[in-house]
């Protein structure tokens, strides 16, 4: 019997993190050939070479993003991304497409897939949240042939959005895989990672830190200004050292980096490392070990809960999203912000919470790739 064709598009340093699991299983299952597209922010070459240092072949390079990082500028960057997938399509011939999630790209990426007649299989639809990610992920649910959700409530949206049962798989979070395969202790690969990529004064691992990861939210563009300045008035009140996680490729951007790169012009600030790389495992480490994860990130609500990690999670992109314990939400205010982040770090750690997932997600999806038999077409299940 021919394997079945796999092909999964990685765009970002979640991207790959989150699906490494599932490429291995997908690589050992004796029925599935893996296809492997990379690129956005993966063309970059501290990102490249990780990816070539996998077990993974990559078949493929998207050329897709333009250097306006303004509205405008993604929605160009949509644009030739269906174009460039549309020629990617073509020649490698998936029996099977992964698309992950809810960036501008994904929707791109499954707009060339439906028009090629290629099954699309969409991980984590069904889930709400704020920003522009959201009526995206619900296109890409209803361009879609088969569904892994993170968990039984994403599921059933996706049956309430009349996607039919047998099409849907709850899987959980592949990411989570990760976690059981490192060393949550060892530091000495983030501190090397710190001290090579970071830029701004050093922050100690063995001293009390924060971490921020704040995302530009689309749908409040003009606010992002506002946005940055109360969080980076907080940072300052906190009075912590901080290790910032800079954002991935999207409109506002630029704007985020450039506005915390001047932080070193101001001494009244604690020590603020910035970066844009880390790998997975040593974001794990970093974050495990914080005394509280500040920001709008996704990996705040999902892997954080995992590991525990008190988070503050600010304004409106994670809106609607399940939450564990650990978690408190705030809006852009600077005072707010400081309030819950003292209280947060004072909890220390929350019990580890299955939210979504227990870490076996990737042998589960691959499991089900195998035995799926593709359909084209879609009726709506009511």
């Amino acid at each position: 019997m021919t394997a079945k064709r796999i092909c999964i598009v990685l765009t970002t340093r979640g991207n790959l993190a989150k699906m490494e699991s599932t490429l291995t299983a997908i690589t050992a299952h004796q029925d599935l050939a893996l296809q492997v597209v990379i690129g956005g922010a993966l063309l970059d070459p501290s990102f490249g070479d990780r990816v070539d240092g996998k077990i993974f072949r990559i078949d493929e390079r998207l050329n897709y993003t333009t250097d306006d990082k303004t509205l405008r500028g993604i929605a160009e960057s949509a644009g030739r991304c269906t174009i460039e997938m549309s020629r990617v399509l073509a020649k490698l011939k998936p029996d099977i497409l992964i698309v992950i999630a809810d960036r501008f790209e994904a929707l791109a990426i499954a707009q060339a897939a439906v028009c090629q007649n290629v099954i699309i299989a969409h991980l984590e639809g069904g889930e709400v949240s704020g920003s522009i990610d959201e009526p995206i992920r619900h296109a890409i649910s209803k361009l879609a042939n088969l569904h892994f959700p993170a968990n039984e409530e994403a599921a059933e949206r996706l049956r309430r959005m009349g996607e039919h049962a047998g099409n849907i798989h709850v899987v959980g979070t592949p990411s989570l895989d990760l976690l059981h395969n490192i060393n949550i202790n060892d530091k000495e690969a983030l501190t090397a990672a710190l001290e090579i990529q970071g830029r701004g004064p050093r922050v100690d691992l063995e001293q009390r830190y924060i971490v921020v990861s704040q995302h530009p939210v689309a749908t409040e563009y003009l606010k992002l200004t506002q946005q940055i300045e109360e969080t980076l008035q907080a940072v300052k009140n906190i009075a912590l050292p901080a290790v910032w996680i800079l954002p991935n490729d999207e409109a506002g951007s630029p704007e985020f980096a450039r506005r915390i790169g001047r932080l070193n012009e101001d001494k009244s600030y604690p020590p603020v490392r910035y970066l844009s790389n880390l790998t997975f495992a040593d974001y794990a480490v970093l974050v495990r070990h914080a005394c509280c994860l500040i920001g709008n990130t996704s990996s705040g609500i999902r892997e954080s809960a995992f590991l525990g990690v008190p988070v503050v999670n600010i304004g409106s992109r994670q809106n609607g999203r399940m939450r564990g314990t650990n978690v408190v939400d705030v809006d852009f205010n600077a005072k707010a912000i400081v309030t819950a982040a003292r209280q947060q770090a004072a909890k220390q750690r929350y019990p580890r919470d299955t939210l979504y997932g227990d870490g076996h997600s990737g042998k589960k999806i691959a499991l089900v790739l195998a035995q799926h038999k593709p359909v084209l077409g879609k009726t709506i299940a009511y």
